[in-house]
């Protein structure tokens, strides 16, 4: 069972999960984990919210969707594997998101969801389940 992907598009959404105060920072990005209800979706996949963000302290328009653009690319690697289903994430750029080397950004991923408590160890790297 994978977890599908849903995108956090509007404002009260991130303020919900900025509300939860739960939080990780990491050199290379900020993680936000709010709680949500659990969703059905199709057969027995479950969902997660995810959401992205840099401020214009990191930089001018193309250094800050530069950023995004590499965020949403190291989640679409550990999300749909890692993430607790049910919860909604924030994904907060920093000056250190796009200068940091790509294997070092999804390290930071990954140790962000096991220290909030939000990594599901029943998945193995090729998405067959453990157990």
């Amino acid at each position: 069972m994978r977890v599908a992907l849903r995108r956090l598009k509007r404002r009260p959404e991130f303020l919900r999960v900025a509300g939860s105060k739960r939080k990780w920072a990491a050199p290379g990005l900020v993680l936000q984990v709010g709680r949500d209800h659990i969703r059905e979706g199709e057969g027995d996949r479950l969902d997660c919210g995810l959401g992205f963000t840099v401020s214009r302290k990191v930089g001018m328009a193309v250094t800050r969707n530069r950023a995004k653009r590499r965020l949403r690319a190291a989640a679409e690697q550990v999300f749909p594997l890692h993430a607790a289903p049910g919860r909604d994430y924030v994904l907060i750029g920093r000056k250190a998101t796009v200068d940091r080397p790509f294997p070092d950004l999804v390290e930071d991923m990954k140790t962000a969801l096991r220290r909030l408590d939000a990594w599901r160890e029943d998945w193995r790297e090729d998405g067959e389940e453990t157990g």
